[in-house]
Order: C-alpha cells, then structure tokens, then sequence
C-alpha cells in the first residue's frame, strides 16, 4: 500500500544542538489534511526517546508539494549513541507514526573507545553448505565495520554482541556477486573484553522501516573474537 504523503527530515548537527525540519510532501493526486502532533528523536536499539518541543499544528498538502515544518532541540543531556528521528501525524482523520529517513550521533568520549584494526580470518559453517568468513573488523570513533566473505554468495544476517550486550546494528551491505559483505555497529568500549558474532541465513523475505498507521526459528552459527585495545 502506498503512503498518502512522505516524510523526510532534513538537519545540520551543531555541537549542542541540532536543526532543521521535517518535509512533508503529498505523494499521490489528491490533497490531504495532516495535522502534525509531535516529534521525538529515538535511540537506534535502545530504549530513550526524547521529545522535540513542537506546537501542534494543522496543514494543507498539495499533491507532490513539500511542506517544511522547522524544529530544533538540545543534545547535550542525551546518552553517547545513534539516534533518528520520528514524528506523529493525523493524516486526512488516521494516526501515522513517519520515520525521518536520517540519523545521527552522540559522541562517546574518545578515551573509552577502542580503535584499529583487528584481523580475524575465522569461519563460519551455516546449515545448508554456506561458510562466512569473518576476515576483519574495523574500530571506529563511532561505529565497528564488520567485513564478511559468504562462500557461495548468499544474504545472511549478523548479529553482535560485546561482553553479552548487544551491539546495535546500524546498517548492513551484500554484494550478491563476490560474496562480500559489511555490517556497521555501534563501536567497542575499551571496558569491553570480547566481542561475539552470530551469523544466520537471511530470511526470504526482507524489510525496511517504514511509516505505519497507528490503532487508537532460523538456525545461528556464532563466534568470539577479542578486540584490540
């Protein structure tokens, strides 16, 4: 089903804040009423949300008219993290939840972070002939870079985990003629000791986050590897 309108944020990220708007564009020939109720910034697998101080408001959407509804908020009392933004629309009398489509980052301080590079080389024997070769981990300021090899080329889904918490995945990339793959994440602490990696076969059918109308068992292989201090 196709949505009667689209939304997307647009924003700079400045040292304590960010700014911006949310555009709302009408997406299919007819004009729509959409009142726009709220917005909040959602941390990418946790738990917190932090409301963005917006007034309630009431517009008019012209078939593929942008609207721009402006907000700004403080970030210097949220968590180190990922976070995205969401809001909450009456569209023509129904409650939508819309994505804003972008991200961004809370920086963890450099001193807890681990960086470089750590070679691993291990592989991973799934049900069915496929094998995922781990070959390398990249540590990063704000993120980790899993790089894969899955011998035949087959999507499969990573899964990690640090000290047995689990460690956000912020977006995955296949390339279904060499094999190779990369999955992004939130970055190793220096307070972790292990990180453990738990890989599947992809389901046949795939998702991706997308605006939803609101109302008032695959076998996993695994292993551990150490991080680089």
């Amino acid at each position: 089903m196709s949505e009667p309108i689209s939304v997307r944020a647009r924003f700079e990220r400045f040292p304590a804040t960010v700014k911006g708007a949310f555009i709302i564009r009408g997406e299919d020939p007819n004009p729509h009423q959409v009142v726009f109720r709220e917005a909040r910034v959602v941390a990418i697998g946790g738990a917190q949300a932090h409301p963005i101080a917006m007034t309630a408001a009431t517009l008019d959407v012209a078939p593929r008219r942008d609207v721009f509804v402006p907000f700004e908020m403080a970030v210097t009392d949220m968590d180190p993290g990922w976070y995205e933004l969401e809001c909450e629309l009456d569209v023509d009398g129904r409650p939508w939840t819309f994505p804003g489509g972008r991200r961004f980052s809370v920086a963890w301080p450099r001193a807890t972070l681990r960086r470089g590079q750590v070679q691993v080389g291990r592989a991973i024997d799934l049900p069915g002939g496929a094998t995922v070769k781990v070959e390398q981990i990249d540590c990063g300021g704000d993120s980790i870079k899993v790089h894969v090899l899955v011998t035949p080329p087959e999507p499969v889904t990573v899964r990690l985990s640090a000290d047995g918490g689990r460690l956000p995945v912020l977006e995955s990339d296949f390339d279904a003629t060499s094999g190779r793959g990369k999955v992004v994440a939130y970055p190793l602490l220096r307070a972790h000791s292990s990180l453990r990696i738990e890989v599947s076969r992809e389901p046949s059918t795939s998702g991706c986050r997308r605006p939803v109308p609101r109302s008032r068992p695959v076998p996993r292989r695994s292993c551990g590897v150490g991080g680089p201090r």
